[in-house]
């Protein structure tokens, strides 16, 4: 029950003003950063249009989800080149998309989604 208590101390419309403000964040992060430049922004840039997540394109989106996950940052995807990024701003920092955006730029730099052990399917993505 305690953790209900955040529920209803949070207003929807402060809600939807910090997942606007987070997802905006995160894109102006990756755009702004070169050694981003292979992920291509999916979701519409306008947030009136956008849900509480942010979707990104690349060819290896798979492997960079799983090598997000193994650092237990958890994206999802989606086939057949989609990384989305859920925005859940009841718990969601920015300080956590700056992580995130940290982690990206390292596995994406250095290839490190090109590891065997990123590109093994499993049966829940």
């Amino acid at each position: 029950d305690a953790a209900l208590d955040v529920f209803l101390a949070a207003s929807m419309v402060d809600l939807r003003a910090k997942s606007l403000a987070l997802a905006d964040f995160l894109i102006e992060q990756v755009e702004g950063c070169a050694d981003l430049n292979e992920l291509s922004l999916l979701s519409p840039r306008d947030g009136q249009r956008r849900g509480s997540q942010v979707s990104f394109t690349h060819p290896h989106a798979y492997a960079i989800c799983q090598a997000l996950i193994a650092r237990n940052i958890i994206p999802d995807f989606r086939a057949p080149d989609i990384l989305r990024c859920g925005i859940a701003p009841l718990y969601l920092r920015f300080v956590d998309v700056e992580i995130l955006v940290e982690a990206l730029k390292e596995i994406v730099s250095q290839r490190i989604y090109l590891q065997d052990r990123f590109s093994v399917r499993s049966k829940v993505t």
